[in-house]
């Protein structure tokens, strides 16, 4: 669990929503992993990568692995970061497999917009994550009883004058 940071208007309360985003990318990671491993094949067809079984059998590895370390991490920062560097290599490898015929160049830019779609909710998710701390900042103290004098202010009344006197 992460906490919202020092300049945050929420200074200290533990961000569910963000918790919760990295929780479903986890999932999302397990479930495309395993995809990937049970269907390699139709996945890089899907994708226009034809004869890419390998690869995507390695991505698919790659996607549980980071799915299960970001469910059991106590901060799942390090790992939605891991789920962007991912996507990046998934992004240059469909890159890569651009060319070919026309139909298959079609499927290989709606799974690059689709990855792409995903990368940036993992970029909104680190990046929310990177601003916040993972402990909960001291709390504010709190002043509202004091009134900046020493004594009560009765008391005070003239000891100006006395302290004049005295340099």
């Amino acid at each position: 669990m992460r906490y919202e940071a020092e300049g945050s208007p929420r200074r200290g309360h533990p961000d569910r929503a963000t918790d919760r985003l990295a929780h479903a990318l986890g999932l999302f990671s397990i479930g495309l992993g395993l995809a990937e491993l049970a269907a390699p094949r139709a996945i890089a067809e899907t994708a226009g990568l034809r004869d890419h079984e390998a690869i995507v059998r390695g991505y698919g590895a790659r996607e549980i692995a980071t799915g299960v370390a970001l469910l059991a991490a106590r901060d799942p920062m390090p790992w939605v970061w891991a789920r962007v560097l991912g996507d990046a290599a998934d992004l240059v490898t469909l890159a890569q497999g651009r060319d070919g015929s026309p139909r298959r160049r079609r499927r290989t830019q709606i799974a690059l917009g689709t990855v792409a779609a995903v990368t940036l909710l993992d970029i909104a998710c680190a990046a929310t994550l990177a601003r916040e701390t993972p402990r909960p900042p001291r709390p504010l103290r709190d002043y509202r009883d004091r009134v900046g004098f020493p004594r009560p202010p009765e008391r005070m009344r003239g000891k100006a004058r006395e302290m004049a006197g005295v340099y």
